[in-house]
């Protein structure tokens, strides 16, 4: 079974009852196959205002492994973002970031932000 990382869109997803990130989301944790990385945990916790919303995603977060922005996947994320800098297909530092994570973990990223991610050579992406 593969490791799938939700990106920080399908979990925003998920927490709003949005489909089709909520169903999936909820598969991929029957299924203990869903995780997340450090840099989600960020923008998730750093985008809410209020403790209610701060513990409606601490929820989420709870039953999801949390994969660390490590040395590992700070060379995939440096690499990743050399040669698409050098083709000029740069992307935001966070998705650079997620998908060194990612990329390190050889696991599937579930996002909407296909636009940004297929550049990334040698990333599986998929959509919720």
């Amino acid at each position: 079974m593969a490791l799938i990382v939700a990106d920080t869109d399908v979990l925003i997803d998920a927490l709003n009852g949005l489909e089709p990130a909520t169903e999936r989301v909820a598969k991929e944790l029957r299924e203990r196959a869903l995780a997340t990385t450090t840099v989600t945990v960020f923008e998730l916790l750093s985008g809410v205002g209020t403790e209610v919303e701060q513990d409606r995603v601490r929820n989420l977060l709870t039953p999801i492994r949390v994969l660390a922005f490590d040395e590992a996947a700070a060379r995939s994320a440096a690499e990743i973002r050399r040669g698409l800098q050098k083709k000029g297909r740069a992307i935001d530092m966070a998705d650079y970031l997620i998908a060194g994570v990612a990329a390190s973990a050889s696991a599937i990223l579930l996002t909407r932000n296909r636009a940004h991610f297929e550049r990334v050579p040698g990333l599986h992406v998929e959509s919720p």
